[in-house]
């Protein structure tokens, strides 16, 4: 695994390494004391899958309110999105700051999401299914979001939003 930093300071892009033969690949996408080396996060109990029928789906901008705040580790499992990850923390340089990524089956990428920022995606083919590993069960009451389309982030989304949930156009602004 390879680990990229990002001008979002805490949050990183992770790419697999292959190893190509006759029948395909094999790659490691965790290892416990490889994360622990890089001072991240390594131990997730709870882990999610989000499937998603239509092209331009988007879900997010979703974080947990303290004391249940989380660390992500997502992939596109299957088809691909537009990963965004918005900066909330209260004291950073880059609050209010976004990064998209595609994530994607072909391009093995994924992203960990560190506590203290908000997290969505747009999907980019139909049937997409996104996996998630999360640092913290989680805790009811204490999911929260922000519009996807608020003008103090201006996510710049790429495709035309096709299905959004009543709860995530709901959110409030930033």
């Amino acid at each position: 695994m390879r680990f990229s930093t990002t001008e979002l300071a805490g949050l990183r892009l992770i790419d697999i390494e292959p190893q190509r033969d006759e029948r395909g690949h094999f790659a490691r996408t965790f290892c416990r004391d490889t994360f622990r080396a890089a001072g991240l996060v390594a131990e997730f109990p709870q882990w999610s899958v989000s499937l998603n029928r239509t092209r331009g789906t988007i879900r997010g901008m979703h974080y947990q309110r303290p004391p249940h705040g989380e660390t992500k580790l997502v992939r596109a499992a299957r088809g691909a999105v537009f990963d965004v990850v918005v900066d909330i923390r209260p004291d950073s340089p880059t609050r209010g700051r976004w990064v998209g990524i595609e994530l994607s089956a072909a391009n093995g990428r994924q992203i960990y999401i560190p506590d203290g920022f908000a997290h969505g995606f747009q999907t980019l083919a139909d049937d997409t299914e996104v996996e998630y590993a999360i640092s913290v069960p989680y805790a009811p009451g204490s999911g929260a979001g922000y519009r996807h389309d608020d003008p103090a982030f201006g996510i710049d989304w790429p495709l035309a939003v096709s299905v959004i949930s009543p709860k995530d156009t709901a959110w409030p602004a930033f």
